[in-house]
């Protein structure tokens, strides 16, 4: 499969990406990864093992692209909750300083 990573065309297949990752141990994945084998990478590391390229050059979304479109699974950062959703629940009639009884 042809791919665009950091403006630079490569020719992967699953194979090859499997291939690369042989025998490479996985660094901690704090954000967007991806499931090769059984290991879970950070889109980073394996950005860089299969285009020998600096981490800087491109960004983990054109990884995950290309690895979803290989049929890896890939996992992105989970969202935050909002700010208003972290709290405990409070009853919608409640008006700032009316004591609220639960």
């Amino acid at each position: 499969m042809r791919c665009v990573i950091a403006r630079f065309p490569f020719e992967l297949t699953r194979g090859g990406v499997l291939e690369s990752m042989k025998g490479v141990k996985p660094e901690p994945a704090t954000g967007e990864s991806v499931i090769i084998g059984r290991r879970h990478y950070p889109a980073k590391q394996v950005g860089q093992v299969i285009t020998r390229q600096d981490r800087r050059d491109f960004s983990a979304a054109e990884v995950l692209r290309a690895m979803a479109r290989l049929g890896f699974t890939c996992r992105a950062v989970p969202k935050a909750a909002p700010a208003g959703m972290a709290g405990p629940v409070r009853h919608a009639a409640a008006m700032p300083g009316t004591p609220v009884t639960v």
